[in-house]
């Protein structure tokens, strides 16, 4: 005879004291792990968090990822369409791609290019290729895939398309990561740098300091950021080359975009100057530069994270707008706004030309930001509950 448990006893007891433990468990935990308890509960910063941290591995490993190099093309494959990979040869399994055929308008001159089923291009994992250097140090010439031994030389392999200079479409989205990435990662850290000194003087001295600081954060807010964007890219050296410039064009999106992080650092000073603890260490002496470091900027690293997060996805989009207007990184380096730019006269017929670089960088931004958007909320003290 079955004989049913009243409400509140052993099944609500077994609950209660999981809750209990749960509790125990987060009052005793260290700051790092509410944090990650909390950032796992986001779904989609979770899943922005390993899409970027595969684009910056696509960008470190370029050379290997790339089946070719910045400087490989064909001149007679320019606009070839992309290319389907198929993985079943004559009922077995094997990587291949069809070859090219054209026909050329005999009154415009254009080129139609379509596939020639009678021409099979192997491909293999780790084929061999063109020579690089992997980080600048390690010699190879392994590409993680690419046209087998014999085809290389004679067809070209453009899974995403060519452009039209003849190059892999693929392979150049691969190398201008490298580019696009790093300006992202290298203008935020100077512009963190830049937010955290100005902003955390300006909340923690106040006065004339904070009163010169904001009027400098207003001037640099006041101007229009496009046109101070194609002003300063202007002034750069025609002659320089892709490192001056790429050097430049960084320092460019540092100066500008500095002032929101200021913005959010000055309030949290603000606030932070006026807790018991940081007038508690004022009143034994303490000196200024010992409280900003030890007592209020470690309260301030939550939101600082979160901004400069943030912050590299807008520095992505800016470098990508400065090229597409042809004022940024300059061809033959590549980078996804200049491959943008490349496109635009020809991206209704030659459609891939646009899409996949454009598809790159909204993947990316919106990844970023997804991070961003889950650190904030993991670092909110109440993420775990």
């Amino acid at each position: 005879m079955t004989q049913t448990l009243p409400t509140g006893s052993s099944g609500g007891g077994a609950v209660a004291a999981a809750d209990a433990a749960t509790d125990a468990k987060i009052a005793v935990a260290p700051q790092w792990k509410l944090v990650w308890w909390g950032f796992k509960k986001h779904k989609l910063a979770m899943a922005g968090a390993i899409v970027t941290l595969l684009v910056y591995l696509i960008a470190i490993f370029s050379p290997f990822l790339a089946t070719y190099s910045t400087s490989y093309f064909k001149a007679d494959y320019a606009y070839a369409p992309p290319q389907r990979l198929h993985f079943v040869d004559d009922g077995k399994l094997g990587l291949y791609v069809y070859g090219y055929k054209s026909e050329q308008d005999p009154e415009t001159l254009a080129l139609t290019w379509s596939t020639d089923e009678t021409r099979k291009i192997p491909v293999k994992f780790f084929a061999k290729g063109e020579e690089y250097k992997l980080f600048g140090v390690i010699p190879s010439d392994i590409h993680l895939l690419g046209p087998a031994a014999g085809t290389a030389k004679s067809q070209p392999m453009y899974l995403l398309g060519a452009d039209k200079n003849g190059h892999d479409l693929l392979s150049r989205i691969i190398h201008a990561s490298l580019i696009s990435m790093s300006i992202g990662l290298i203008g935020v850290f100077v512009s963190f740098i830049l937010g955290i000194l100005l902003g955390g003087l300006s909340g923690f001295f106040g006065g004339a300091v904070d009163t010169a600081i904001q009027r400098v954060i207003e001037f640099f807010m006041a101007v229009p950021t496009l046109p101070l964007w194609l002003g300063l890219a202007a002034a750069i050296p025609q002659g320089w080359g892709p490192f001056q410039r790429y050097f430049a064009i960084t320092v460019i999106l540092s100066l500008i975009g500095w002032t929101d992080i200021a913005r959010v650092v000055r309030g949290k000073f603000l606030g932070l100057r006026q807790e018991e603890f940081v007038m508690a260490a004022q009143a034994i002496g303490v000196s200024k530069a010992m409280i900003m470091a030890r007592h209020i900027l470690p309260n301030v690293v939550g939101v600082m994270v979160v901004q400069t997060t943030l912050a590299v996805g807008q520095t992505i989009l800016a470098e990508s707008a400065l090229s597409f207007l042809g004022l940024g990184i300059q061809p033959p380096t590549p980078s996804w706004g200049n491959l943008l730019s490349d496109a635009q006269s020809t991206m209704t017929q030659q459609w891939w030309l646009a899409v996949f670089p454009g598809a790159m960088i909204i993947l990316t931004v919106l990844c970023v930001n997804f991070l961003g958007d889950g650190l904030r909320d993991a670092l909110d003290s109440k993420a775990v509950e």
